[in-house]
């Protein structure tokens, strides 16, 4: 996977060292090839899913933030704010670990199952406001 060795090499970029924890790095698409952002990196990152100014935080283009888009939309297959897909984006760690899917749908055979990004996505499904649950994650 060559956008990931890619990525790893960018990590103190992101705003992570040895010692922070590992960035959640968010790929989405055919083959999970398309880098989403990053969803626990410092928010002025430009790789960031909290920087309103990058491309994976605004609400433009290939963000998740974006409903129009195809990795904002709830009706997008792509989207993790799709309540019944089973093609959302997917969670690996600096070292190319999986932390499951990044899916409202909790019936997905691989959601995560890391418990701040189960709340989110849940807030997410409970409130579908995309402008809300920005908030609750980058605030």
């Amino acid at each position: 996977m060559k956008t990931l060795a890619l990525l790893l090499c960018l990590l103190p970029i992101f705003g992570f060292t040895q010692s922070a924890p590992k960035a959640l790095l968010l790929f989405g698409g055919v083959g999970h090839k398309t880098f989403l952002g990053c969803l626990n990196c410092v928010a002025t990152s430009e790789f960031s899913v909290c920087n309103d100014y990058s491309k994976y935080g605004s609400n433009y283009g290939d963000s998740i933030w974006n409903e129009f888009g195809t990795y904002g939309s709830e009706f997008n297959s792509s989207s993790p704010w799709n309540e019944f897909s089973s093609d959302a984006p997917i969670i690996v760690d600096s070292d190319g670990k999986s932390y499951g899917y990044f899916s409202t749908n909790e019936f997905h055979h691989d959601r995560t199952h890391v418990g701040w990004i189960v709340k989110l996505l849940d807030f997410e499904k409970k409130t579908s406001d995309l402008d809300k649950t920005r908030d609750f994650l980058c605030k």
